[in-house]
């Protein structure tokens, strides 16, 4: 199975995330995503930690698979389920926060050249991403 108990009594889960957007298509788009979840002993009072497992080109989420989410930092709620955190990451990929970068160097781009940005993303993508 995908989740697992760690010596701490916290859960471990490795989930896949595949974004989508109806309308218009995101450099993510059709790639799979693999993220580690750590659930804290205190969860649901603390929130989850999630990392990308798999490489992706995005201003918020580094090389070691950080993400930077407000609901996983300052805006936690013991309300909100691990679906909704897994639809705000897919959210991030259509939607990335330029303005609050983890790789300032991807969010310059991201603002200055949207084209070259989304070929580095795609790119990524297809590499690292793809079934």
């Amino acid at each position: 199975t995908p989740f697992s108990r760690e010596a701490s009594s916290a859960f471990h889960a490795t989930r896949a995330a595949r974004p989508h957007r109806a309308q218009s298509e995101t450099p993510y788009e059709g790639g799979i995503f693999k993220l580690k979840i750590d659930f804290p002993a205190d969860y649901p009072f603390k929130p989850p930690k999630l990392q990308f497992i798999t490489k992706i080109y995005h201003c918020n989420v580094n090389s070691n698979g950080s993400i930077c989410l407000d609901i996983l930092q300052s805006q936690w709620s013991p309300a909100l389920t691990i679906g909704k955190v897994l639809l705000s990451i897919c959210s991030l990929l259509t939607d990335p926060n330029p303005d609050d970068p983890l790789v300032p160097e991807i969010a310059k781009l991201y603002k200055e050249n949207r084209k070259k940005h989304d070929e580095n993303a795609l790119d990524y993508t297809k590499k690292y991403a793809s079934s």
